[in-house]
């Protein structure tokens, strides 16, 4: 009988065994990359997040890859896709999805949104209209607004009372900036002690900055509306890079040379820079760090108030099976809802793109204990689409480039924006030449 009973159990433990095993195999594994492309503790908070998810989503395993600098995402990601290995979901910046779509990397989720009974444009109203530009490409959605950001001004408050400066009224224009940034810079000797002013120049960041000191003037940077058309050779944009010139050569308010971001928001904090363009997604890091009072304004314009979106948003890339589609979707949808939006705004800085996670209550304590919060919502009512063409990078690389050669002193801003322009048609040409086929024949 024990033999009988011993023999019993052990078949019941088997049974119990190979059921936990087949239901663990019906898991759906995904991953998930993303960057961290400002300062701050994002990766732990995404480690938080996704341990969260798959608490409340038994069925998929998802798996958060850092994958470096939105530069370096890019990167990872269409090595994937070429390996056969895509993953399930990708943080990919904003400005990137033009390109991705041209070159057939990502897949539009418009049968992903009927699925769930609803239309494009229904899904998308959840969003700010600001950020639909970087997300829709030929009326299909190919991205959801996960983490985005504007530049902001920060400034030191015992910096301005010392210069003589109001704090509650900061610099609204560039010439309010540059009268500030002089009064704000001190010197021993030939020594700069503190700068006026400083903002990161390092690619990406830099022409992310300069794109806002272009539309603040007026202008454009690329065709909104076309892949294939940048406008670097245009007085807009050399007005905005004679501006940041003579803030480092003439003013001498601003250190020459190419600032990295990580090296801008240290300046700030440690007392040596008394204002900086940065990141709203820097908001937590300041506001965590800073051993003194700050605020945020707009970031001062010369024509009209005008800023670019910057941040992320999450896609899906081509060549996953249907299982890891779907839970993809599962991931990105829940990331992006109201709560965990709202979650991952007041963890990073970055504003949250679902305009429900402001009715949350949650949010509201928050925005009223911390009011620099709401100068990046504020600032979104002049907000514009980031730059998106062909090869974004190399695109941008060709600005950049000229831009760091001015900062260095090695080149003049005229002559900087005419060599930009003209590396920038070469990269483009391709693209231009295949859609110029495409016209419809004229007589």
């Amino acid at each position: 009988m024990r033999q009988f009973l011993l023999k019993g159990a052990m078949a019941t433990l088997l049974a119990a065994a190979l059921a936990t095993g087949a239901a663990a195999q019906t898991k759906t594994e995904i991953e998930l990359f993303f960057p961290v492309p400002v300062d701050g503790k994002l990766a732990r908070d995404m480690t938080t997040m996704i341990k969260e998810f798959n608490e409340k989503h038994p069925d998929i395993v998802a798996t958060p890859v850092y994958t470096g600098s939105y530069d370096e995402t890019l990167i990872k990601t269409r090595a994937a896709i070429k390996a056969g290995k895509p993953p399930a979901a990708v943080i990919m910046s904003a400005n990137f999805l033009t390109d991705l779509v041209i070159e057939g990397e990502i897949a539009a989720f418009d049968d992903l949104i009927q699925a769930s009974g609803k239309t494009n444009d229904q899904f998308m109203a959840q969003f700010f209209p600001a950020l639909h530009a970087n997300a829709i490409v030929d009326r299909k959605v190919y991205g959801v607004p996960f983490h985005n950001s504007t530049p902001l001004l920060y400034y030191n408050v015992d910096h301005f009372r010392e210069a003589g400066l109001d704090p509650d009224n900061p610099p609204k224009n560039w010439q309010e900036l540059i009268a500030a940034a002089k009064k704000l810079t001190k010197r021993e000797g030939d020594r700069v002690t503190r700068w006026g002013i400083m903002a990161p120049s390092n690619y990406d960041y830099g022409g992310w900055i300069l794109q806002a000191l272009v539309m603040s003037n007026g202008g454009r940077w690329f065709n909104e509306e076309y892949g294939g058309e940048v406008y670097y050779d245009t007085p807009s944009m050399l007005g905005a890079m004679t501006f940041w010139s003579d803030l480092v050569h003439k003013h001498k308010v601003h250190p020459a040379g190419e600032q990295k971001g990580p090296g801008v928001s240290t300046s700030f904090l440690s007392g040596q820079s008394a204002m900086m363009l940065l990141s709203t997604g820097s908001l937590t890091h300041i506001r965590d760090n800073a051993k003194f009072p700050y605020k945020v304004a707009f970031v001062p314009m010369n024509v009209r108030n005008a800023v670019p979106i910057g941040g992320a948003s999450l896609v899906q890339p081509k060549g996953l099976d249907e299982a890891k589609r779907k839970a993809g979707w599962t991931l990105i949808t829940w990331m992006t809802a109201p709560e965990k939006s709202g979650w991952w705004s007041r963890a990073t800085g970055y504003f949250a793109p679902n305009k429900g996670a402001y009715e949350l209550a949650e949010m509201k304590e928050f925005l009223a204990k911390n009011p620099d919060a709401r100068i990046a919502i504020e600032q979104l009512a002049y907000a514009k689409p980031w730059f998106a063409t062909y090869k974004t990078v190399a695109v941008r690389k060709a600005i950049e480039d000229e831009l760091q050669a001015v900062l260095s002193g090695k080149k003049q801003p005229k002559e900087a924006v005419a060599a930009a322009q003209k590396a920038a048609d070469e990269i483009l040409r391709p693209y231009v030449e295949q859609t110029a086929l495409k016209l419809p024949a004229t007589n």
